[in-house]
């Protein structure tokens, strides 16, 4: 190893801290994911539960309401693609893992999510989220 990084290994290590947050909200601790979120008003959320939320006041309080309805699970994200152009990095995959919600039974969640993260000062920072609960393919046929 050289001493410096890249910014894509730098990505890899915020994508790590990511993955631990997620495992955290699904146990009901929202803290950690939201702090990985960049400071100021041009963060955005279009949550799986209906929120749109912009800036980190807004985006951060609903991650608090977020993982209030979580406990005793662990979220877990693939991400199918990654791509990174310069300081602004995209992910889409899936997040899924057994959890309870709002005190029911544990129960398979899965969710289809695109991140958007932003580096400054040499930190990767999350700047969007958008996920939705998968719907049924039309294409195919019973």
């Amino acid at each position: 190893m050289t001493g410096s990084t890249t910014a894509a290994e730098e990505l890899g290590t915020a994508l790590d801290r990511v993955a631990r947050a997620l495992a955290a909200m699904g146990a009901g601790d929202p803290a950690p994911y939201a702090a990985l979120w960049a400071p100021g008003h041009d963060v955005t959320l279009f949550g799986a539960w209906g929120p749109v939320e912009r800036g980190h006041g807004s985006v951060t309080t609903t991650f608090t309401w977020v993982g209030s309805r979580f406990s005793d699970g662990a979220l877990v994200p693939r991400n199918d693609v990654v791509h990174v152009e310069g300081d602004l990095a995209v992910t889409v995959g899936v997040e899924e893992g057994v959890v309870r919600v709002d005190g029911g039974e544990p129960r398979l969640m899965r969710l289809r999510v695109t991140h958007v993260l932003r580096r400054a000062d040499g930190r990767w920072w999350l700047v969007h989220r958008h996920a939705d609960h998968p719907p049924v393919d039309q294409r195919v046929q019973s």
